[in-house]
């Protein structure tokens, strides 16, 4: 069939689409107990799983898997519905449907987390999920600990260690031409090929320093101390030391 693209075995273009005095009626009907209305009202809403698994596209997950598990957030969601709130069904939704495949894609990561770590965050999506859906913004860290009663650190932490990891060669710009990944904006500018034999060469330029000299230059360079100081240390005039810094300055420029 043209046009016909499949996840999960479901025909993603003959998807429902409930307008929402439809779902609204269905949602009455599930929570008077009528299981027919309950499965046209998951049918109904499929389209919006569907919208949800695109925003984790690019992540290696298999999108069956991840249509799977968004329609378990439905369920819940349909199951959890307050249809006497003025709230629309979507609102309410989306934010449980990410929480379910974010909780699936955290308990199947790569990077292993402790358990304890792991039901803080749940705890902490819970919360920011009903908090979402009760007032349709993000809540505040502090927000989230107030309401477990739990450090604000913890909170920070136990979110960080459940953020996927990303590729160091993932794509975050491309304007035509070689696209700038993650590694181009994360990289090490002090331990770049060219700083590496900058090091070397200074390294060999220094070997053709007497000691005296070498001992100058590190008393100044390495540990900060004034000429005078140096002077009074080797036991030469702070003249003499400027002298041979000088010198010892320019014959490492020379070398290198």
């Amino acid at each position: 069939m043209q046009g016909k693209v499949e996840i999960a075995g479901v025909n993603t273009a003959k998807l429902k689409v409930l307008k929402n005095e439809e779902t609204m009626e269905l949602l009455r009907r599930t929570k008077a107990g009528d299981q027919e209305a309950r499965r046209e009202l998951i049918e109904g809403n499929l389209r919006l799983v569907l919208s949800v698994i695109q925003r984790f596209a690019g992540r290696g997950e298999n999108a069956d898997d991840l249509f799977q598990v968004g329609c378990v957030g439905l369920i819940k969601a349909i199951d959890n519905f307050d249809i006497n709130q003025p709230v629309r069904f979507s609102t309410y939704g989306v934010p449980m449907i990410i929480g379910e495949i974010r909780r699936y894609l955290r308990d199947n990561s790569a990077i292993r987390v402790s358990r304890s770590m792991r039901d803080t965050a749940y705890k902490v999506l819970q919360v920011r999920d009903k908090y979402l859906a009760e007032n349709q913004r993000e809540p505040t860290v502090e927000q989230i600990a107030q309401e477990l009663g739990i450090p604000r650190e913890e909170v920070v932490f136990a979110m960080d260690a459940i953020v996927d990891p990303v590729s160091l060669y993932e794509p975050v710009y491309s304007d035509g031409g070689d696209a700038i990944c993650v590694m181009d904006q994360v990289s090490d500018t002090r331990n770049t090929d060219e700083a590496w034999t900058d090091r070397i060469a200074l390294k060999e330029a220094m070997k053709r320093l007497d000691d005296r000299e070498r001992r100058i230059l590190s008393l100044r360079f390495y540990e900060g101390k004034t000429q005078m100081e140096v002077s009074a240390e080797v036991g030469i005039s702070q003249a003499q030391v400027s002298r041979l810094e000088k010198g010892a300055i320019n014959t490492i420029k020379k070398n290198i």
